[in-house]
């Protein structure tokens, strides 16, 4: 008798079933954003705990561990972390049953849900229970798994994730475009303003070393020899500074963490470029690609979010304006070379339009075309001209235009001076009626095209070119009367001693040697021709001619 009900205790004993149970709670980056309790980690957490609690079959519930990603988005698996260390515990053997509180706690998609609840959980013998919004237990209802309410479910959870995805862009894209800084991390040289989160304010000591950078690339210095200022000098860089000497959790997926980072030209590049530091806010650079995949793609230019004027500048416009005119030129350097030569991206061949390279023989410094010196002899001439010849030359230029400059300033105070101030010019008003015509002839072939293919004597083919070739010419012909017409309105606004041009150039009217910041104020660049002779194409062309046309309209017999 003993025997027997020892066989039917082990019989019972080995009915039952040991569950290792795994718990996964997720809050998403849209559950934190809305603060909804009824999906935070605890709540999620009491639920599935007092559902276990409600086991009453007879088997073994054993929680083995919880897996929590907290503020993680549900659309890519790869960025949870405790996802990932789950499936890691099942495929150990250390976890066979997982629980969740429903399956948008789960998977980033509907293919995701179909391949763990049909391929993988059942390949690793694991048993899957959801609690809630299609609740599903993959071992003691099995044909549930089979119902077509799943997928449908799958379906819908993706849906909310599209629209919620939409939604937050939507208010994302509401707060760029009135300049509210939205970023998790203020851009270096500023912090976030404790008293608005949507603000910022300049970090004194990071502002400090932006200053620095401008400065020392306005002085001649490469980027490459900014950096290694900086690193020799013990300056954190941007990520470093915000970790270290900030304590914010900043990660740079570029960068390894496991290392101390330093200055690099990319950096001190960006920094350069930057319109931040101007006092705009700059947002929109980059986005993901879709809300399933969170890979960043550039956003092109025109697309940004521009706000100008929306916190204190560290840089102050001219500054700014004047690096962004030097890094688009060709300033290349050595490795060793610590600063930029006086010409450097200035110099043109009058001829193939290439940069010239600089060569120095003994003490003498020449400059060549590249395309001679460097592809091919057959394919440009030499262009040679000195160092000292041509900075005696360039000098002499911007002599002439700062004495221009001051004689033309004396003649405008005069003007405006005088009772009379002519304001119409006969030149600009006759190249506006010309092109005014001409849009008026393109409107009439237009409308004449347009009763030829109605007629019957052209075809629709024809029609659709000629029509497309004069909407081109008239776009052409509107864009040029829009500068005309400014240029005319400008010109009615009257010309004085503000005038950029007079006042850029007059600024030197003592000017005895040529420096690399002189040439970045005024000229624009300088071709050289063969056999030595040159061409200075200076800045503010467009200001100048409108100071000689309001001086030739009111310097005749009748004016002044």
């Amino acid at each position: 008798m003993a025997r027997k009900s020892r066989a039917i205790v082990e019989t019972v004993k080995s009915r039952i079933r040991v569950w290792r149970i795994a718990i996964y709670i997720r809050l998403s980056k849209e559950d934190a954003r809305c603060l909804d309790e009824s999906e935070s980690v605890t709540n999620q957490r009491a639920i599935i705990e007092d559902h276990i609690a409600g086991f009453n079959d007879g088997d073994e519930y054993i929680i083995v561990d919880e897996y929590v990603d907290d503020g993680i988005s549900g659309t890519t698996d790869d960025e949870r972390d405790d996802f990932q260390r789950m499936l890691a515990d099942i495929k150990r053997g250390r976890v066979n049953c997982v629980i969740v509180k429903d399956l948008a706690r789960s998977f980033r998609n509907y293919s995701d849900q179909g391949y763990y609840l049909d391929d993988w959980f059942p390949r690793y013998n694991v048993r899957f229970i959801s609690l809630f919004h299609q609740p599903l237990d993959s071992y003691k209802e099995p044909q549930n798994m089979r119902s077509i309410a799943v997928p449908i479910q799958g379906v819908l959870n993706e849906n909310h994730c599209a629209e919620t995805s939409d939604k937050v862009r939507e208010v994302f894209d509401m707060k760029r475009r009135n300049g509210e800084h939205i970023g998790s991390f203020a851009a270096y040289g500023y912090l976030k303003d404790p008293n608005d989160k949507n603000a910022l304010v300049v970090d004194e000591e990071a502002a400090g070393v932006v200053r620095d950078i401008f400065q020392m690339f306005l002085d001649g210095m490469s980027k490459n020899a900014i950096v290694r200022h900086l690193n020799d000098h013990g300056v954190l860089c941007p990520a470093a500074y915000k970790r270290e000497r900030l304590g914010l959790k900043y990660q740079n997926p570029s960068l390894d963490p496991g290392k101390h980072p330093l200055w690099c030209a990319m950096t001190v590049s960006n920094i350069l470029k930057n319109r931040m530091y101007c006092g705009d806010m700059v947002q929109g650079r980059y986005r993901m690609k879709s809300y399933k995949v969170h890979i960043q793609e550039v956003v092109p230019k025109d697309e940004w979010y521009i706000v100008e004027n929306t916190h204190e500048a560290i840089i102050d416009r001219d500054t700014f304006e004047k690096v962004q005119r030097l890094l688009n030129r060709d300033t290349r350097t050595g490795p060793q070379q610590k600063k930029l030569y006086l010409f450097s991206g200035f110099l043109k061949c009058a001829d193939c339009g290439k940069s010239m390279t600089r060569s120095k023989v003994g003490n003498t410094v020449y400059y060549y075309c590249r395309t001679y010196k460097d592809q091919s002899k057959t394919a440009c001439t030499k262009h040679t001209i000195k160092h000292d010849r041509l900075e005696a030359a360039v000098l002499y230029a911007i002599q002439q235009q700062v004495y221009l400059a001051v004689n033309y300033t004396e003649i405008i105070e005069r003007i405006n001076r005088a009772p009379l101030v002519k304001s119409q010019s006969k030149k600009l008003m006759d190249a506006i009626e010309q092109k005014e015509r001409e849009l008026s002839k393109i409107s009439r072939y237009k409308q004449s095209i347009y009763q030829d293919w109605k007629d019957g004597e052209i075809s629709h083919s024809d029609y659709r070119h000629m029509k497309e070739d004069y909407e081109q010419q008239a776009q052409a012909l509107e864009e040029v009367l829009q500068t005309l017409r400014a240029e005319q309105a400008e010109l009615e606004n009257g010309v004085d001693a503000e005038n950029p041009f007079l006042t850029a150039f007059r600024q030197y009217q003592n000017i005895d040697k040529l420096t690399r910041d002189i040439l970045i104020e005024l000229v624009d660049h300088i071709k050289v021709y063969e056999g030595g002779n040159i061409s200075i194409v200076f800045r503010f062309a467009d200001e100048l001619r409108r100071v000689k046309e309001f001086i030739e309209l009111n310097t005749h017999n009748e004016a002044v």
